[in-house]
């Protein structure tokens, strides 16, 4: 298994840049095509040395900031490696420094002001701006007698990106994946229905209006259709039905929702109408199209017609989806080249990223960093049919 970056590389999140220095903001940053990443953990002395085993049989989780990538191998170590800003010099970000501290971690949460490790007994939240000895914060984690939590999930409640670093949910909510947005979160419980509260100031609540909410309420609009994974972007939010169906909601001013996106549409035209005069047919078709700014119920996306959604991730204004087939598609903001198109082209409607089609491989997982995006892929066995996954007849 190999993992690929594309995207916002400012801080050699995605590769090592050794233009770059401390300070200052390259141009050419941009990563548009998916490239291969280094996630094998080094010591940062002038000549990196190895110091974390890692084969492709290790399974490895990409988790993100705006600024900085972490992976975490599954190994006996379980240690984390950090790339990107604050580590090393700017031609050693993308090589990878293990935190010494999370050997033996299960999952980890990052952002810019903290890290969160999940251990089996217990977290710790670490300062990433001090050069502490110990975390600034720890908790035990309780026996868990209920179903299986996905981290930031733990027993009774939930750990956040900022202090206070644990928040409470009610036990009858039988929680088992929460993603948080910006302002937002998203639940998804044990018999398939989705919670949300936050900030509803785009939508991304999906109740149908702007309101906040306090606590977590049940979309109503999707009750009695069981989700399987949900994701949260800036503000926008996603979720997958058990049937591979997927519906989205929120923002849409870069086309992050996949639906008719006014802003960008206005923004293509002014690119054609520089390079040449649109026909009257392309005026008229697109004054007839019903443009969506706030998308504020769950609306139905349809990625591809021919096989279903199993993977999904948002980043702050884009989206990214695998299926069934091991394809990648992607849509929404592109500005930094996290839609591995090739461009810096955002667009409102779900385009298959051919790099992985071309190079034979099949994607299983996908990880949206806010400006960018990671992809876990494989080998695609010649042997399979790539739609039903069985042998080729003869």
């Amino acid at each position: 298994m190999n993992w690929f970056g594309f995207g916002f590389n400012g801080f050699g999140q995605i590769r090592a840049n050794e233009k770059l220095t401390d300070g200052e903001s390259a141009g050419d940053a941009n990563v548009t095509y998916p490239i291969s990443i280094d996630i094998v953990c080094r010591n940062l002395e002038e000549e990196p040395v190895q110091i974390c085993q890692h084969n492709s049989n290790v399974d490895t989780q990409i988790r993100t900031s705006w600024s900085r990538r972490a992976a975490l191998h599954s190994n006996s170590d379980g240690r984390l490696c950090l790339a990107g800003f604050g580590v090393g010099t700017p031609s050693q970000r993308g090589c990878g420094c293990c935190v010494e501290e999370s050997r033996g971690c299960q999952d980890a949460h990052i952002s810019e002001g903290y890290l969160a490790l999940s251990f089996t007994d217990r977290v710790e939240c670490w300062n990433s701006e001090r050069n502490e000895k110990k975390p600034g914060w720890s908790m035990v984690i309780p026996d868990n007698t209920g179903p299986s939590l996905a981290f930031p999930l733990v027993p009774g409640g939930y750990i956040a990106s900022n202090p206070p670093f644990y928040r409470p949910l009610s036990p009858q909510l039988l929680a088992v994946s929460l993603a948080l947005g910006t302002e937002h979160a998203v639940l998804l419980t044990a018999s398939g229905d989705i919670y949300t509260w936050g900030s509803g100031s785009h939508g991304q609540l999906g109740h149908g209006d702007l309101s906040p909410q306090e606590e977590p309420r049940a979309m109503e609009a999707l009750m009695g259709m069981p989700m399987s994974t949900v994701a949260a972007g800036g503000w926008h939010s996603v979720c997958t039905s058990a049937g591979g169906d997927l519906y989205v909601w929120g923002w849409n001013e870069s086309g992050q929702v996949g639906l008719p996106s006014q802003a960008l549409r206005g923004e293509q035209q002014k690119s054609q109408d520089t390079g040449g005069a649109s026909t009257c047919e392309d005026q008229e078709e697109s004054n007839d199209e019903v443009f969506i700014s706030i998308q504020a119920f769950p609306a139905l996306v349809d990625v591809t017609k021919s096989c279903e959604v199993s993977k999904i991730s948002c980043g702050s204004r884009h989206t990214a989806a695998v299926t069934s087939t091991g394809d990648l598609y992607t849509w929404g903001w592109g500005e930094y080249g996290q839609l591995g198109q090739g461009t810096v082209n955002s667009s409102d409607e779900p385009r298959r990223v051919e790099f992985f089609k071309d190079q034979g491989l099949r994607v299983v997982d996908v990880v949206c960093g806010p400006w960018n995006t990671f992809v876990s892929a494989i080998k695609e066995d010649p042997s399979l049919h790539p739609d039903t996954n069985i042998l080729n007849p003869l």
